[in-house]
Parts: C-alpha cells; sequence; structure tokens
C-alpha cells in the first residue's frame, strides 16, 4: 500500500497540470488543476451552476443571494453524505470479518 502511495505521488508530480476557467453560476474561476482531473473539475463546475440556477429561479426575490447561495451548498453537501453513505462498506466488511471467523471455527 505504501508502495502504490509512493508510485502514486511519483506519477502525480510528473503530470503536468492546466490552467483552466470553470464558469460556476455567474462567475468565471481561473484554477490549475492535473489533467486526469480536469473532467471532474468541469463536471464539478457544472453541477454548482445548475443546482445555483435551480435555487435562483425558485428563490430569486424571496431570499438574499447568500441564502441562495447556502441552500445550493446544503442541497450539493446533502447529495454528497447521501453518497458516500450508500457507498460506506464498513458495514459490509464487518459482516464479512464475522462470518469469516465463524466459517473458520467451524472447520476446526
Amino acid at each position: 500500500m505504501a508502495e502504490e502511495n509512493d508510485k502514486q505521488k511519483t506519477t502525480r508530480q510528473d503530470d503536468s497540470k492546466l490552467n483552466i476557467t470553470l464558469h460556476l453560476y455567474d462567475t468565471d474561476m481561473a484554477v490549475k488543476v492535473y489533467r486526469d482531473e480536469e473532467e471532474y473539475y468541469r463536471n464539478a463546475a457544472k453541477l454548482i451552476s445548475d443546482v445555483m440556477n435551480t435555487y435562483a429561479s425558485l428563490l430569486r426575490g424571496k431570499r438574499s443571494e447568500k441564502q441562495i447561495l447556502y441552500a445550493a451548498m446544503l442541497d450539493i453537501a446533502l447529495r454528497y453524505q447521501k453518497e458516500a453513505k450508500r457507498n460506506d462498506t464498513a458495514p459490509i466488511n464487518d459482516i464479512l470479518g464475522k462470518l469469516t471467523s465463524e466459517i473458520e471455527e467451524a472447520l476446526k
């Protein structure tokens, strides 16, 4: 595992970075990203813009821009939390560990 991390660090240092401009809702932002992460950044910027546009169309005139921004951030953070929970393998690993122990005990 340590070798894998060292290998990834070495590869990462060798990768060239790109200067790209992302459009985030009503703002353009210049960022420097690794080539292999460009698509992630562009997709993230699109998600932010889409969510902000949705909340702005629903709440403009009813809420401040700051509240609209917080609503969009909360929406995205909630999506992230749900996805992280859905991909949490700890309970499965725990059950597999118990089953493995029981099988090993039964085979003795």
